[in-house]
C-alpha cells in the first residue's frame, strides 16, 4: 500500500505521461528500494531501486488513440548476489478521496455493494478483512483481466497503467491501492496476489505468488504503457480500443468452421442432447460422459428449464429460425413444442414462471427472495417470443400470443413511476419484490419490439420512461445485476442487456439520445471482452487445442471464466456499426463469432465430447478450475447462444 502525498496534478489532454515510480519488492513483499521517474513529458531516465538498476525509455503517444506512453524497463541486478523478488510499476493519482476503479472484465469501482449476497473482492477505503475480501488494495494476475490494465479516477483526472500477460519474468500482475486521497494503479513483474486469492468460491485461498531471480548482471527487459486521462470514467475506450487494434495481430483467432456448419451442428446438439419432448423442454445441462452418474445413480443431466436466460425461449427461438431457413421440420417441431409449453403454463401472477423441474415442475427464479421471478429472465424470454411470433402467422400460436400480450401488459402495469420495472416480481400476486440494479433493462427491448401490438403507444412510452431510468446505470459505468446468480455484481450480461435496450430504443425513435447510450453501453460490455490471447500449459486441454480467448467475454468478476453469451446481441452490435458509422461494434461481434466456432466437436470423440455438445466455461485463469481446463458440461445456452449469433450473422446485410 502507498503512502505517497504527491501534489494534485493537472490534466493532461496532450497525453503526457503521469509521474511514475518503480517500487522493487523482496520475495515477502517488502518494498526494498523506490525510485521516482519523472520526466514530464519523456520519461525517459536511469534510476536504482534496491539492488535494480533501472534504464526507462518512453515511446511517443502524439497522435495515438487512447494517449498512452510505452515505456521499456531495462533492469539489472547491479549487486552481487541473486535476487529473487518483484518490480512494481506505480502511477498514482491525488484527490482521490472516493476512488474508481476498473480493471477490465476484473474490477468496477467498489466491485461488489456492500448488499450483494455473493462474496469476492471489494473495495472500501481503509478496509482490511482479507477473509470476507474488503481490502483498500488488491492485486491479481493479469489473466484475470479482460485487458491487463488498471484505470484509476480521481475528482479531476485519472490514470492507466497496462501491461502484456506475460513477461520475461514470467506472468505479470495488476492492481491498485488507496491511503488518504491518493489512489495508486499498478502493475507487477511477475505477479502477486493479495491480500488473498479469489477461486470462486466465498472462502479465499492464500496469496499466490509468483517468482522470479535476477541472477547478478543479468539484463531483463519489461514492458509497460501509461498514460492520464481526464475525470470522465469512460476515458477507457479509446485506451482499450487501441490495445485491442494492436492485439488484433498479434492474437490471431481462426475458427474451427465456417458460420453456416457451426450452425447446423449447434442445432443438432440442441435437438441431439437438449431437447426432451415429454413435457417439451431444453435440459439446462447434458454431461459430456454419457456413462457418469450422479450418487442416485441417474445421469448427471440437469433435469431443468428455465423460460430464458440459461434455457428456454431464447434458443428454441434460435432453433426455430434455423429449422425454418433449411427446411429442417424436426427442429421446427421441437422448437415450436417447447414454447408451446413455455406459453401454456403462465404463473398466477400472468408473467411466465422461472423454470421448470422434473421434479417439482413450475417454479420461482434463482433468486433468494421467496417465490421471486427474475425480471431479466421473463423479460429476455417474453423479447425472444416476440421474435419467434415474427417467424409464423400469429393464428398458429394463439398461445404464443395471449403469453406475450399477459407479460407485456403486466409488467408495464407495474411500472414505477420513475421508470424502473422492477427486478424481481412475485409469481403468485405479482408484487414488485425488489427495485434494486439494473436487471429490468431487457423489458426496454421487449417493449420495442411489440411495435406491431402498440397500437396506442403505450409500450413505447414504457420503454422511454425505463430507458431514462436505467440510463444512470450506463452513465455511472457500472451496470449489475442481470444474472439470477450473481445477486448484484456487474457482470457482463448487464453489458449485453444495456446495448439490446439501447439499440432497440434507437431503432424505434432514432433518438441521438439512445444512440449515444448504445455506444457508451457497448463500450462498457466491451471491457469484458479479452482483447488478447491467453498462454496456455501446451498439455492442457485449452493449450492442446491452441484455444485464443481473443474475443471470448469474462463472465463476471465473480464469475471469472470466459463465456460465448455476449453472441446474444451479435444483430445489436452489427446494427450500432451501421447507426454510428463505426465499424468497431460489428468487427467485435464477428470476433466473438469467429473465437467461439473454435472447440465445437462435430464428430462423436472430439473435444472429448459429442458432436454438438458445447461447453460453457472455458477456464482462462486460476479460478474454479485450474487455468486450461474445460467444463466438461453441455449447456442448451451455449449451443443457442452461437446458434443464435450464426443465424443473426447469416442474415445480417453484406
Amino acid at each position: 500500500m502507498t503512502t505517497s502525498t504527491q501534489a494534485d496534478p493537472a490534466p493532461a489532454p496532450d497525453g503526457t505521461p503521469p509521474v511514475l515510480r518503480v517500487e522493487v519488492l523482496d520475495a515477502d513483499g517488502v518494498v526494498v528500494g523506490t525510485a521516482e521517474l519523472d520526466g514530464g513529458h519523456d520519461l525517459s531516465a536511469q534510476v536504482v531501486a534496491g539492488p535494480l538498476r533501472i534504464e526507462a525509455e518512453a515511446g511517443s503517444a502524439a497522435g495515438r488513440a487512447g494517449a498512452v506512453v510505452d515505456l521499456v524497463l531495462d533492469v539489472v541486478n547491479a549487486g552481487d548476489d541473486p535476487f529473487t523478488g518483484h518490480l512494481r510499476l506505480v502511477a498514482d493519482v491525488a484527490g482521490a478521496a472516493e476512488p474508481w476503479w476498473l480493471i477490465p472484465g476484473l474490477f468496477y469501482g467498489e466491485n461488489r455493494p456492500e448488499a450483494c449476497e455473493r462474496l469476492f473482492p471489494r473495495f472500501a477505503p481503509g478496509a482490511d478483512d482479507p477473509d470476507g475480501m474488503v481490502s483498500d488494495h488488491w492485486s491479481f494476475r493479469s489473466d484475470r483481466a479482460a485487458t491487463p490494465a488498471v484505470f484509476a479516477w480521481g475528482q479531476r483526472d485519472g490514470v492507466v497503467v497496462a501491461v502484456a500477460e506475460l513477461s520475461e519474468c514470467g506472468p505479470t500482475g495488476v492492481g491498485y491501492s488507496h491511503f488518504g486521497s491518493v489512489a495508486s494503479a499498478h502493475v507487477v513483474f511477475p505477479f502477486r496476489e493479495a491480500p488473498v486469492t479469489y477461486y470462486g468460491s466465498p472462502r479465499p485461498r492464500p496469496a499466490e505468488v509468483a517468482r522470479f531471480t535476477w541472477q547478478p548482471g543479468e539484463p531483463v527487459t519489461l514492458r509497460a504503457s501509461v498514460g492520464r486521462l481526464p475525470a470522465d470514467r469512460h476515458a477507457y475506450a479509446p485506451v482499450l480500443r487501441a490495445i485491442h487494434d494492436r492485439n488484433r495481430a498479434l492474437h490471431p483467432v481462426e475458427p474451427w468452421l465456417p458460420v453456416a456448419q457451426a450452425a447446423d451442428i449447434a442445432a443438432e446438439g440442441l435437438v441431439r442432447w437438449h431437447y426432451d419432448p415429454d413435457p417439451g423442454v431444453l435440459l439446462e445441462t447434458v454431461g459430456f460422459d454419457r456413462e457418469v452418474t450422479g450418487g442416485d445413480g441417474r445421469p448427471v443431466d440437469r433435469q431443468a428449464m428455465h423460460v430464458g436466460w440459461v434455457s428456454g425461449i431464447p434458443w428454441a427461438y434460435a432453433l426455430l429460425a434455423h429449422g425454418r431457413r433449411v427446411g429442417n421440420a424436426a427442429e421446427v417441431a421441437a422448437a415450436s413444442h417447447v414454447v408451446d409449453f413455455i406459453c401454456g403454463n403462465l404463473s398466477p401472477s400472468g408473467t411466465f414462471w422461472g423454470r421448470w423441474e422434473r421434479a417439482s415442475g413450475w417454479t420461482q427464479s434463482w433468486t433468494p427472495v421467496r417465490g421471486g421471478l427474475h425480471a431479466r429472465t421473463l423479460g429476455e424470454a417474453t423479447l425472444f417470443l416476440l421474435r419467434a411470433l415474427e417467424l409464423v402467422a400469429p393464428d398458429e400460436h394463439p398461445d404464443w400470443v395471449a403469453a406475450a400480450r399477459s407479460n407485456l401488459d403486466v409488467v408495464r402495469d407495474r411500472q414505477r413511476a420513475d421508470g424502473n420495472l422492477g427486478s424481481v416480481h412475485h409469481a403468485v400476486d405479482g408484487t414488485v419484490l425488489s427495485w434494486a440494479g439494473a436487471s429490468g433493462l431487457t423489458w426496454i427491448s421487449a417493449f420495442c419490439e411489440a411495435a406491431a401490438w402498440d397500437s396506442d403507444g403505450e409500450y413505447l412510452a414504457a420503454a422511454v420512461r425505463a430507458g431514462e431510468y436505467y440510463a444512470r446505470f450506463v452513465e455511472r459505468e457500472f451496470i449489475h445485476g442481470a444474472p439470477e446468480d450473481v445477486d448484484l455484481a456487474p457482470t457482463s450480461e448487464d453489458g449485453y442487456a444495456a446495448v439490446m435496450a439501447y439499440v432497440a430504443l434507437h431503432r424505434r425513435t432514432g433518438s441521438p439520445r439512445w444512440l449515444d447510450l448504445a455506444r457508451r453501453a457497448a463500450d462498457w460490455m466491451l471491457t469484458f471482452r479479452y482483447t488478447y490471447n491467453v498462454k496456455f500449459a501446451p498439455r492442457s486441454q485449452l493449450g492442446v487445442y491452441g484455444f485464443a480467448s481473443r474475443g471470448a467475454d469474462q463472465a463476471s468478476p465473480s464469475n471469472q471464466h470466459l463465456h460465448a453469451y455476449g453472441l446474444v446481441c451479435t444483430r445489436e452490435l452489427t446494427e450500432l456499426s451501421a447507426a454510428t458509422g463505426d465499424p468497431h461494434y460489428r468487427e467485435r461481434a464477428e470476433e466473438a463469432l469467429a473465437c467461439f466456432r473454435q472447440l465445437i466437436a462435430s464428430k462423436d470423440g472430439e473435444v472429448n465430447s459429442y458432436r454438438g455438445m458445447i461447453t460453457e466455461r472455458y477456464y482462462q485463469t486460476s479460478c474454479f478450475q485450474p487455468k486450461g481446463m474445460l467444463l466438461t458440461l453441455s449447456h442448451a445456452w451455449s449451443a443457442g447462444v452461437l446458434l443464435l449469433a450464426c443465424e443473426q450473422s447469416l442474415a445480417a446485410p453484406k
